[in-house]
């Protein structure tokens, strides 16, 4: 399909202006937000959303998991649409950007394609994905996971918070379960935009990450199990130390990670010691090993090393251990033809980029599995993400939204 004019530019105070009246719902207490799903301020934020895309003329689908799609019309009533967005859910301490960005860069594309009366072939849908962030109910990207079959819906409604509450009920209270059977959309193609959620585009001095590839994960738990003694009158040759054990098994974690740099990580994020008393050797050590990588084989070997690695340390200290995988996917690699139109898009406006591999999970990871999909990324100050510090530019979001509208607009057919 025929590439859009260089001229044809999204309003950056624009979109600017309506990420700071989103970030008014569900302040945080340090600058930025607490949305997290389902709550009163995401249903608040879900109707403001829904408001905006009324009026530039949009009509709003909701799915049975709470998925948000604001249809503008193609000129042919047969072709697919293409889908744009991503979440507007936040951390407890989340920032104003994370996945707000690329919903309602979604909506400034569609005001401007208003604005220029410039109708596409096929229609345009942007989205708001239900859950992505997992922080209330977890897995992260739950709806979407539905979405694309990884999940099931009826255990995706069964996930309790903190609480017990669970999601279908949550979903209920707020007011926003739709009719639609999840899942059953076909797309011609979906974009992302978000933020990098890490340092490289800010590092390299890049307006545009283009997004290759999302990495794998795989969280293994392990549970590390010695001898509960007091810490003053043991000696030290009879201790059964599990805190020790754990913490060489994860020195080795680093190890590993390190050796198969630069794409892949790991590290542990999530810890547990017992009994966590002050004068008590711990007795038992949990913990969750996280490793990440864009090669599955690198995943798997990563994963293997540990395990042999955590065997022998936890053996030679007269430990127990267990391993349990309680978590993880597998690479993603985004489709070539939407990539290629997000490189494009960047070289014809005229926009630094590079290439880049997500750390992190988004929706697109898992729409990736049922259309073909790509992600395109902004810098964001010092690559910090999940924090109310949380900082892009104006300028930033504007050649984000600027290649996301090329992108969208290549893909969905100028007409005339």
């Amino acid at each position: 399909m025929a590439a859009p004019g260089q001229n044809l530019k999204i309003d950056g105070q624009r979109l600017w202006d309506s990420l700071m009246e989103m970030a008014k719902i569900g302040p945080g207490v340090a600058g930025g937000n607490n949305r997290q799903t389902l709550t009163d301020a995401d249903g608040e934020g879900r109707a403001l959303f829904q408001k905006w895309c009324e009026g530039a003329g949009m009509s709003m689908g909701l799915d049975t998991m709470g998925n948000m799609f604001a249809r503008r019309e193609g000129t042919d009533p047969d072709a697919l649409p293409v889908y744009v967005g991503s979440h507007l859910d936040t951390q407890p301490t989340g920032g104003k950007y994370d996945g707000v960005l690329g919903v309602l860069a979604g909506l400034e594309l569609v005001r401007t394609l208003n604005d220029l009366d410039i109708k596409t072939r096929h229609p345009i849908v942007v989205t708001n994905w239900t859950n992505e962030e997992g922080t209330r109910f977890a897995p992260a990207m739950l709806a979407s996971g539905v979405f694309a079959g990884l999940h099931d819906e009826e255990w995706a409604n069964q996930r309790t918070d903190a609480e017990g509450k669970t999601f279908g009920d949550e979903l209920k209270r707020i007011g926003w379960k739709g009719d639609e059977p999840v899942g059953e959309r076909k797309m011609h193609a979906f974009f992302e935009l978000h933020i990098e959620q890490g340092p490289i585009l800010e590092a390299e001095g890049k307006d545009i990450g283009v997004v290759t590839h999302g990495q794998g994960l795989e969280w293994t738990q392990l549970t590390i199990t010695g001898k509960d003694a007091h810490t003053g009158s043991t000696p030290m040759p009879l201790r059964r130390n599990a805190g020790l054990g754990m913490a060489r098994v994860l020195e080795k974690v680093n190890e590993i990670a390190l050796a198969h740099a630069p794409n892949a990580v790991g590290a542990a994020g999530h810890i547990e010691v017992f009994p966590n008393s002050r004068n008590v050797i711990p007795g038992k050590a949990v913990f969750t090993v996280d490793f990440r990588s864009p090669d599955i084989k690198v995943l798997t070997e990563m994963v293997s090393q540990m395990k042999k690695a955590a065997q022998k340390i936890c053996d030679d200290m007269e430990l127990q251990v267990e391993f349990e995988k309680v978590g993880g996917f597998d690479p993603v690699e985004f489709d070539q033809g939407c990539v290629t139109a997000i490189r494009s898009a960047a070289e014809r406006l005229g926009y630094s980029h590079m290439e880049l591999i997500s750390g992190a999970g988004h929706d697109a990871c898992w729409i990736n599995q049922v259309a073909p999909t790509a992600m395109v990324m902004c810098p964001c100050v010092d690559g910090l993400s999940h924090n109310e510090a949380e900082e892009i530019t104006l300028e930033w979001a504007r050649a984000g939204a600027d290649v996301l509208l090329h992108a969208v607009v290549e893909t969905a057919g100028v007409e005339g």
